[in-house]
């Protein structure tokens, strides 16, 4: 009878390349401390793009400690949860690390969720305050009175989009 493999033995550790530690050792930090020290190291080198606008390392680093702070102002603290309603787009990045920095609690939820799944997610949650997008914050003040969120906060995505028009050449008759 052959010899039966438990977790303990770890037996994929024999498949490992030579070299290749056993156990990997790594440093414990906060996903804020990582982007100050990426702010430190490459101030100037791209951090984010978006449909061409670019965010610099200082510039992510800056956006997140001014809304930091704007949480606090509205009395966000630790371990208080804020409802994050945004698609994929730079001031989602920047709500994220800001809410992480202030030690509260980010809760992430998807556009596409119908205002019943969002009550559902903003109440489990006890959101106190939602970041959302200008095309959604009218649905969302609506919604807010089944909820706890005491303010919402919008973004435009227009604010992150590089200017790729000119405006339109006005000619006049010469009658």
């Amino acid at each position: 009878m052959a010899k039966q493999m438990n977790y303990k033995d770890k037996p994929w550790v024999t498949s490992y390349e030579k070299g290749v530690p056993e156990k990997i050792e790594y440093e414990e930090i906060c996903l804020p401390e990582i982007l100050e020290r990426s702010a430190r190291r490459f101030p100037n080198k791209m951090a984010l793009l978006f449909q061409g606008y670019k965010i610099t390392f200082r510039e992510l680093n800056d956006m997140v400690n001014r809304f930091a702070a704007s949480l606090h102002n509205f009395g966000i603290d630790k371990g208080d949860s804020v409802a994050v309603l945004l698609p994929n787009v730079i001031p989602c990045v920047a709500a994220y690390y800001g809410i992480l920095k202030i030690g509260a609690i980010a809760v992430m939820n998807n556009p596409l969720y119908s205002d019943r799944e969002l009550e559902y997610q903003f109440n489990d949650s006890d959101s106190k305050l939602l970041v959302t997008i200008d095309l959604l914050a009218n649905r969302m003040i609506d919604l807010r009175p089944k909820t706890k969120i005491k303010q919402i906060i919008y973004t435009s995505i227009g604010d992150y989009l590089p200017i790729t028009f000119r405006s339109p050449r006005i000619y006049c008759s010469p009658w």
